[in-house]
């Protein structure tokens, strides 16, 4: 079996100290009119309303059986919303937007293919960008536009997010921002980054962690900050308050730590005879597998796994620094 990613030698603390844009082509929807707030606040798991203006928001829309449909990030300014999802779900986030949202209240644009999305990664990121923007990085949850840049768009991760700026654009004011963070200092990468960074951070996929049967609590919603349990009703909202307040999930997401950067031969988690997870996403790095899997939500923390003949163990997330051997 192959591995879902591999960074060369050394190139881990690069990640994780460092400075790196990785570009993706994203699905992107605008939504505007007098109930945009309204509409998407009844669609979305997180809440809207109490970050205000200029804000960025992660939650999920959901089926009304409290299934993930969609994992967006919002972007909320004075004019209306950015829905910015992965280019996968397009055609999902497309058709529940046009379904859900009446267009007198709320009208869809859909920009995708129009616009480009740099995520920054590395501790040093926020710095180099405020060398290639003139200054100009926003707190967390926070978004600002430059308007000296063609308009281009900064929103910081929030606290718990895998990247620490993003930056949105036409595929000209990206690169022109690319090029000027190279001057600065950072570098640019590819799917590999994105992807480690988003398992060292212990954040869910749409389409590896995430599929259609998968619940917000299931892939670590309460501690990523992407769901509200008090901004009250959205479609789904029943199925996951009620898991909230009365029950719990069966399964959830956890990091594993594999010794060995060869591919696992299978992704089933047993112990002994029993199966009580797979593994979604493997991540090779510096001599380990860092991967995230789906287990069994009662499982001692202790406790050895096994996966295809190699033994691995639970580890905390967001991953340790120290552990992937990256000091200060």
């Amino acid at each position: 079996m192959q591995l879902d990613f591999a960074l060369p030698a050394g190139h881990l603390a690069t990640l994780l100290r460092g400075a790196t844009m990785v570009v993706e082509d994203p699905a992107v929807f605008q939504i505007e009119g007098p109930g945009a707030l309204a509409c998407l606040q009844g669609l979305l798991t997180n809440d809207l309303i109490s970050p205000g203006e200029n804000s960025l928001v992660y939650g999920a829309l959901l089926t009304p059986k409290g299934m993930i449909v969609v994992d967006p990030w919002v972007i909320r300014e004075s004019a209306g919303f950015t829905l910015l999802a992965s280019r996968s779900a397009h055609p999902a986030t497309a058709e529940l937007l046009h379904r859900s949202l009446p267009p007198r209240l709320a009208r869809v644009t859909d920009l995708t293919g129009q616009r480009r999305l740099a995520w920054l990664l590395g501790a040093a990121a926020a710095e180099r960008l405020a060398r290639a923007s003139g200054g100009a990085v926003p707190g967390p949850g926070n978004v600002i536009r430059l308007p000296d840049h063609g308009g281009l768009l900064l929103a910081g991760g929030t606290p718990h997010a895998p990247f620490r700026v993003m930056a949105l654009g036409t595929m000209q004011e990206i690169e022109d921002l690319g090029t000027r963070f190279e001057h600065a200092g950072g570098q640019r990468s590819g799917d590999a980054d994105l992807a480690a960074a988003r398992v060292l951070g212990g954040w869910p996929t749409l389409g590896r962690e995430i599929d259609e049967r998968t619940l917000p609590q299931e892939v670590r919603y309460d501690e990523l900050g992407g769901v509200s349990y008090t901004k009250g009703c959205y479609t789904g909202q029943e199925t996951v308050a009620r898991i909230h307040f009365r029950g719990h999930v069966n399964k959830t997401l956890r990091g594993l730590l594999f010794e060995g950067e060869a591919p696992l031969q299978e992704r089933t988690l047993t112990i002994g005879e029993k199966e009580v997870g797979v593994i979604r996403t493997a991540i090779a790095a510096d001599g380990h597998l860092f991967t995230l899997g789906t287990v069994r939500r009662e499982l001692d923390p202790a406790i050895t796994l096994h996966a295809g003949g190699r033994e691995g163990r639970l580890i905390n997330l967001p991953v340790d620094p120290a552990l992937a051997g990256v000091g200060p």
